[in-house]
């Protein structure tokens, strides 16, 4: 009787590669039983590859980072990322010191944002808006020890798709039509939130509910006219091809000041005042009044001082698109994107100070208007691939924009899986976003439940994070059952306070130590079942 005779193992490990036989045996049998090879089809590993699987090989980045990255959660404050990140190579520190949002206002992920500055390929340190002077600052300081530590080439050359000159980008923006705006508040309201709808007709935008939608806006006329009063400038003094005020109206941001406005300043300047914006250039705050001044105000406590009006702007920072969850989906809604916009004012010394772009939309940008945009896509938000999966969402506010958008989405493909909805705000009578529509779905069976909570509609303050511990039970049952979470909204206290409860929940409900309850919510982010878009 012959005798079968199993074919052998493949070698996807070659003989030049830095192991010793039992090395080069054992991953030899580990590759080929992970893939279930047949010998067909299968491409050795380059030596430099197989030099890259050693634990402490030395990555394209000449360190040896494994490349987990803790420290990458929005709603984690920067001293804490920062702790984290202490011993790992430079470019890992700068990925702590960025906001963790993966947002692309600076038209990178924060990690290939990071690893650009660290390779000198991106020389500008002050694009992440999220972040704001805090993250320039500690970038600033993190740059100065770039020189100390060469970044080798790379060791492990992967094969990336190559650049399309034509795609659209921050960088390369489509144009989209501004429609309407309409009110979602009612009378009595203490906020102004606006339904903002922008064709895309011809634009050549797709999105994905879940992605994000990117407007370059402009600045208030009124502060862009203040500030060239203030500089006592002509308004048409020409600055690299174009005149002040049209670089004052869209091409730098007028709020906050930067260090490198104040550091102008102490160059303009002597004595006291001049020791004053050296303080304020190093992030102190001599007078206590740092956090309120802006470009105007900054002018105004330097009054007197004329700066060139081309090196003023060249001190000012750039003037960023800003990101809105999308509020609808493309199945419902073709041809257009949805937002769900607050608008920003606030009152600082008297003047009142403005949101850029919320009230660019909400107020200022006329109907027919031709808008810069463009779509950033998601990261790691989106619906499960499994339409029969349930999920819980959870989004106060204008956090009920993509959540808007899921319901429209999972009405279109009829998909079987049950969805829940967390929404709450201010009054019920005058801040329930999008009523009739929510109770259209809830009349068709589209949304299972929706839960509700209102902090001004009595004494006690009343948020989601409350209704949830109210209807634990049933929240723990669904969790048991497979359902995903979503959180979109405040990222500083509204989700902190939403996974603590849900932590909460699953220790009561789901019988674990709040340890196990804790370690059940991270097993969630890790599987994808919790997925987070705060700000």
């Amino acid at each position: 009787m012959s005798q079968t005779v199993a074919p052998p193992i493949p070698s996807l490990v070659p003989e030049t590669a830095p192991f010793s036989d039992e090395q080069r045996a054992w991953l030899n049998g580990f590759f080929a039983g992970l893939v279930s090879l047949d010998g067909a089809g299968v491409t050795a590993l380059s030596p430099e590859q197989s030099a890259a699987l050693m634990p402490g090989a030395v990555n394209e980045f000449g360190d040896t980072d494994s490349g987990e990255a803790p420290w990458h959660d929005q709603t984690m404050p920067m001293p804490d990322r920062m702790k984290l990140a202490e011993g790992k190579p430079v470019r890992r520190k700068m990925m702590a010191a960025m906001a963790q949002q993966d947002c692309g206002q600076c038209g990178y992920n924060c990690e290939d944002y990071s690893n650009l500055i660290v390779t000198k390929k991106e020389e500008r340190l002050n694009l992440c808006v999220p972040g704001g002077k805090e993250t320039a600052r500690m970038l600033k300081s993190l740059y100065e020890e770039v020189g100390k530590a060469p970044v080798l080439a790379p060791v492990v050359k992967v094969a990336t798709e190559p650049a399309v000159p034509s795609a659209i980008s921050r960088d390369n923006p489509a144009t989209g039509t501004f429609l309407s705006r309409t009110r979602l508040n009612k009378a009595g309201s203490e906020k102004e939130t606006f339904h903002i709808e922008i064709d895309l007709t011809g634009a050549g935008l797709d999105y994905t509910v879940g992605d994000s939608f990117g407007i370059f806006p402009a600045n208030d006329p009124a502060l862009v006219a203040a500030v060239i009063t203030a500089l006592d400038a002509p308004a048409d003094f020409p600055v690299g091809g174009r005149t002040l005020r049209e670089v004052l109206s869209d091409g730098v941001s007028l709020s906050p000041a930067p260090d490198m406005l104040f550091q102008l300043y102490s160059y303009l300047t002597g004595g006291a005042r001049r020791q004053k914006a050296k303080a304020l250039a190093a992030g102190e705050d001599p007078d206590g009044d740092a956090a309120t001044l802006d470009v105007l105000a900054a002018i105004e406590k330097f009054g007197g001082i004329r700066p060139d009006p081309e090196a003023f702007i060249e001190a000012l920072d750039p003037l960023q698109p800003r990101l809105y969850s999308i509020a609808s989906s493309p199945k419902t809604n073709p041809g257009r994107v949805a937002l769900t916009i607050d608008t920003v004012r606030y009152k600082v010394n008297r003047r009142t100070r403005l949101g850029v772009a919320s009230t660019f939309l909400g107020e200022r940008v006329r109907l027919n208007t031709p808008l810069k945009v463009y779509v950033q896509k998601a990261h790691a938000f989106g619906l499960p691939a499994d339409p029969s999966t349930p999920i819980i969402m959870i989004g106060p506010g204008t956090g009920v924009a993509p959540f808007r958008a899921f319901l429209h989405e999972r009405m279109a493909v009829k998909a079987k899986g049950r969805n829940w909805l967390f929404f709450g705000h201010q009054r019920s009578a005058c801040d329930f976003f999008y009523e009739d529509e929510f109770a259209g779905m809830k009349a068709k069976g589209v949304l299972t439940r929706l839960s509700l909570a209102w902090s001004r509609d009595s004494e006690q303050k009343f948020y989601v994070q409350d209704r949830m511990r109210e209807v634990g039970r049933d929240l723990w049952h669904w969790l048991a059952e497979g359902a995903h979470v979503y959180v979109c909204g405040d990222g500083k206290r509204m989700a902190k306070d939403v996974e603590r409860a849900l932590v909460d929940i699953v220790a009561q409900h789901g019988a674990r130590s709040a340890d196990q309850a804790i370690a059940f919510v991270a097993d969630l982010k890790k599987q994808g079942r919790y997925q987070q878009d705060v700000y």
